[in-house]
């Protein structure tokens, strides 16, 4: 028999958690010391407790938990499964309401920061109308294309937002780990300030028009966007949720600006070493990670395993690889503040356009 000791190291289950199953009665040991008052527990009463264990970490109540246990000694699957179902679905639900709650409080929270903006979504958006030269265009999609987010509970990411102002189309994309943004000169707006979140294959499919020729029309009515190329046009239902204030991080406190040359430095990252990130992907994997300082010379090096980590920035590498490619010139500026402070990639000839990689902590 297993001591209570040998059953909650072996079950998952701590000492005083399996005291209180006994007295629930839901996992009751099979002997019980009259002495001592120590419980011992069977074999074939580890794999219940086990069984117990995985039913509270999902939140299953007690009562619905001895049902389940009932049916699992009975051999009654029907049960055990209509059980489990049952509970999924209540979890499913009530994360439904938690999502909603929480979208209501980041717009109060939002709203209560800045009071000057309203609570609007970019649904909302007044028609607006205006041309911008296409080459341009594309070249600012290409631009963000590489940042934008995947991640189904996010909806709002998995976009690029349009922020037409005065005679300026911004393009923003970001996946919360990086950020980038371009800008493209328009035409014919002379109205208020205009946002609208485009879906990614909408976007995409607006790149494939933009192929030269005379300017392009994009139209914002509603929640629709259309861009007209000539007689094609590519069209669509925008995204229905705010987008997150980027500004503000175009604000942060200038770094230290170095130049590279983008090939070499490529070549230096590629060859260089990595380091393994536990903290990565929001899936567990980790991550190949490259240190960057700027050394006494004024240039930027890739550390090596062995060198100091003061002041190094930790970034992920393959982000860094596309924000490069993104950044499509020969030369380019590296700008790195404190190893806490985002690494920004910026354009020598265009201040407006720039890619932003959150740093990763590094391990002691």
């Amino acid at each position: 028999m297993r001591s209570i000791g040998e059953m909650a190291r072996d079950s998952g289950l701590s000492v005083s958690a399996l005291r209180f199953y006994d007295r629930a009665g839901v996992l009751v040991p099979a002997w019980v010391d009259p002495v001592s008052g120590y419980r011992w527990y069977e074999p074939g009463q580890l794999e219940e407790a086990r069984l117990l264990a995985r039913l509270r970490r999902a939140g299953m109540p007690l009562a619905d938990i001895r049902l389940v246990l009932a049916g699992w000694a009975g051999a009654d699957p029907d049960l055990v499964r209509s059980l489990l179902e049952a509970h999924l679905r209540r979890l499913e639900l009530g994360l439904s309401d938690a999502r909603g709650e929480f979208s209501t409080l980041r717009a109060l929270l939002d709203h209560r920061e800045n009071p000057m903006t309203s609570l609007r979504t970019p649904t909302a958006a007044a028609a607006t109308r205006v041309s911008a030269p296409p080459l341009e265009l594309a070249a600012a999609l290409d631009t963000v294309r590489f940042a934008a987010g995947s991640d189904p509970e996010l909806p709002m990411l998995a976009g690029v937002l349009f922020d037409v102002e005065g005679d300026e189309l911004r393009l923003v994309a970001t996946d919360r780990y990086r950020m980038a943004v371009a800008r493209a000169r328009t035409a014919g707006h002379d109205g208020p300030r205009t946002q609208v979140i485009v879906p990614l294959p909408l976007a995409d499919a607006m790149r494939a028009l933009l192929t030269g020729g005379e300017r392009v029309q994009l139209a914002v009515d509603g929640d629709r966007v259309t861009l007209e190329a000539g007689d094609r046009q590519a069209a669509g239902h925008v995204i229905g949720h705010e987008f997150p204030d980027y500004r503000r991080l175009i604000n942060l406190p200038a770094g230290r600006r170095v130049p590279i040359d983008t090939a070499a430095f490529r070549a230096a990252l590629e060859n260089g070493p990595v380091r393994a990130s536990e903290a990565a992907e929001p899936d567990g994997a980790s991550r190949d990670l490259s240190v960057l300082r700027v050394a006494e010379d004024g240039t930027v090096v890739v550390c090596d395993d062995g060198d100091d980590d003061q002041g190094g920035v930790g970034v992920d590498r393959t982000f860094l690889l596309h924000a490069l490619a993104a950044g499509a010139r020969d030369e380019l500026i590296l700008e790195l503040g404190a190893p806490t402070a985002p690494l920004v990639i910026r354009r020598p000839d265009d201040e407006g356009s720039f890619s932003l990689l959150m740093p990763v902590r590094l391990e002691n």
